[in-house]
């Protein structure tokens, strides 16, 4: 439970800053420490060596000027800052596509904050829109179906005369069955019909493609979880089937046209206290459960973990779908083990199995991968309908001396046996995190997207910082025992090969502001004031393969600087240089970029406009619904702000930053 006062977007993070993995597994800093000699380290001798071995082929030191290197993002910059609105490079236009409520399936109602309700918010736009995937019709780049995640609710900025209700003053006090109803219809996807016309992208409003899922949609178990006794509820006793998703993080696209959608915060949704006999205490103290973030338990009893033991066990994984087919049921794929996901991105390895890539969103959590049994079937789709239920998930080793081990969570190899705990593959993507743990992988700063570039092959894993470092694990390479900005690692398959046991690694920058010398900031010294970040989050390739990055975590007290959008170069003499595309409003956080497959379009989610009012000096008290920072992207009175997906493209319609 959070402090009152504090955003639950604020409270989220203070949760994900609470370590539960084990505090004897090397961190990313002691590995980083060995790897180059603590006494060197230590003493502040980063050396030329370390510096072109760990940081990339440059010296990538801030606060120093240096001759510009040639840049392949051709756009002017943004400047950074804080105020009401968003703001986009000059020569572009930034569209509001989606705002929460809008009437999305056939027969659904106008959007009215003063008359809300379960039944019509099930038909409307949801809450906090995160990731965004666009799937084309016919080929086309101006024709296609969005589906898009809504990761949580805000009730003190979604209700009229609501305050934060998780606090011990609050304790929900306020929270009726209507509103916790309100709020879980508010979760889950949606998926859109979108064209664009003469005026721009239009949504197409009684498309037969277009679908809501909540936190009461009907979804299959699959995969070695599935039929499990640590499945079983009361509604489902043969725990094969569950009723909805919720915190939609990050997700992915599968190379045969399904959604993947991560369930990444899903602890905080349970209530109750766990008894010292509760039968899954451990594991769910592994996990941080329960958090009682929210009233849901207060009025569902398979919210409460003690009137329903099993019913948390059905949450923490990857969902697939297909937004092509709105009949179609939902699947949790649990091969791919449970964990608070950010992401699962896929890639095709040279051998036609599929590599897809995660990350467990909290301090000292892991890198996974999981590797298909068998190839995908390009010509075949239904072929691929359960790729996902056999294959192996691995966690990453990072060694010292700049490789990295795929350990394999199977049942019966290593530690993972009925000695420690594990009787099956279902107890292993069950506890994933504790199989982990006894595998010895690497804790690291709160890894968030996992990303592969589809041109290069190279993974680039954005961890978001680590403000429980503790002095004793710092070093030169890695600074910062209060890391409140986090860095990005490169990882490099061999030859492309995305099933490889061993890997190479290292990080292409670590962020913060890189005029204070003591922040240890890496960008290249091109970068300008404008293009340096704190905590990145969401990644995206366009076409060219170069990399933008969505931040989390920018506030005027943090930063002096939104969250937004940067183009970052990651080759040649320009590598670790970042620019500043977009800017969101107060309070806000980037999340999903997608580009249409033609550059052309590029589609954003803007979650949380409004929130952590105390975070931005000129605005400096709670945030709510009848008081709100900002009224973006309405600006009406009476109308809160509303997480909104836009759509950003050229004046002149060209392909982006080119």
């Amino acid at each position: 439970m959070t402090e009152m006062g504090v955003s639950l977007c604020r409270g989220l993070q203070e949760s994900d800053d609470i370590p539960r993995s084990r505090a004897d597994n090397p961190t990313i800093g002691e590995v980083i420490a060995a790897r180059f000699g603590r006494r060197d380290l230590m003493k502040g001798a980063l050396a030329a060596t370390a510096v072109a071995t760990l940081w990339g082929p440059l010296g990538l030191v801030g606060g120093r000027k240096a001759e510009a290197a040639p840049a392949t993002f051709r756009f002017e910059e943004v400047a950074a800052g804080v105020d009401e609105t968003h703001h986009v490079a000059p020569g572009y236009r930034a569209q509001v596509l989606l705002r929460w409520g809008d009437p999305v399936v056939p027969g659904a109602p106008e959007f009215d904050a003063y008359h809300q309700s379960a039944e019509k918010q099930a038909k409307q736009f949801g809450y906090n829109c995160d990731f965004v995937g666009f799937f084309p019709l016919d080929g086309s780049n101006e024709h296609g179906l969005l589906a898009v995640n809504h990761e949580y609710t805000n009730e003190e900025l979604m209700f009229p005369g609501m305050v934060r209700q998780d606090t011990k003053e609050q304790a929900f006090a306020r929270m009726t069955r209507e509103l916790v109803d309100i709020e879980m219809a508010a979760h889950g996807c949606t998926v859109v019909e979108v064209r664009r016309g003469p005026q721009g992208w239009e949504v197409v409003r009684d498309s037969r493609y277009n679908r809501r899922i909540t936190a009461e949609t009907p979804m299959r178990i699959s995969g070695p979880a599935a039929g499990h006794r640590r499945m079983r509820t009361s509604y489902d006793p043969e725990g094969r089937m569950v009723r909805g998703t919720l915190n939609n993080c990050a997700g992915g696209k599968t190379p045969w046209g399904t959604f993947l959608t991560a369930e990444e915060n899903f602890h905080g949704y349970f209530w109750g206290k766990l008894s010292p006999d509760h039968p899954e205490k451990a594991n769910y103290e592994r996990y941080g459960v329960p958090e009682n973030w929210y009233a849901w338990g207060k009025f569902h009893d398979r919210f409460d973990v003690e009137k329903e033991p099993n019913e948390a066990n059905r949450f923490g994984w990857i969902v697939e779908f297909d937004p092509y087919d709105p009949e179609s049921v939902p699947v949790k794929r649990t091969a791919l083990g449970r964990m608070k996901h950010e992401n699962a991105s896929p890639i095709v390895s040279r051998d036609g199995r599929v590599a897809i890539y995660m990350g467990d969103d909290q301090r000292f959590e892991y890198i996974y991968r999981f590797v298909t049994a068998r190839p995908w079937n390009p010509k075949d789709r239904a072929a691929n309908r359960d790729l996902l239920d056999e294959g192996t998930l691995s966690v990453a080793r990072f060694n010292p001396d700049g490789t990295l081990d795929w350990l394999p969570l199977v049942f019966g190899e290593g530690p993972l046996t009925p000695e420690n705990g594990f009787r099956s593959q279902a107890d292993v993507v069950i506890e994933a995190r504790r199989a982990a743990d006894l595998l010895g992988a690497t804790r690291m700063d709160r890894p968030e997207e996992v990303e592969p570039n589809p041109k290069t092959g190279r993974i680039y894993a954005t961890l978001t910082n680590n403000t429980r470092r503790k002095p004793e694990e710092v070093d030169a390479a890695n600074p910062r025992p209060n890391n409140a900005f986090g860095h990005i690692i490169e990882m490099i398959p061999p030859e492309g090969d995305h099933t490889a046991d061993r890997y190479r690694w290292e990080i292409l920058v670590r962020c913060g502001d890189p005029r204070l010398g003591e922040v240890g900031a890496t960008f290249n010294p091109a970068t300008s004031e404008h293009g340096w970040f704190g905590m990145p989050d969401n990644v995206a390739f366009d076409s060219h393969g170069r990399l933008w990055i969505a931040t989390d975590g920018n506030s005027g007290k943090a930063t002096g600087r939104s969250d937004g959008l940067w183009a970052m170069e990651t080759e040649g003499p320009a590598r670790g240089t970042s620019r500043l595309f977009f800017r969101c409003p107060a309070g806000a956080e980037l999340c999903g970029p997608e580009f249409t497959p033609d550059d052309r379009a590029l589609f954003l989610a803007i979650q949380h406009p409004g929130d952590d009012g105390e975070e931005w000096p000129a605005f400096g008290r709670p945030s709510t619904f009848d008081d709100p920072s900002t009224r973006w992207p309405d600006f009406e009175p009476g109308v809160p702000p509303r997480p909104s997906v836009m759509v950003v493209e050229r004046e002149d319609r060209g392909p982006i930053a080119v």
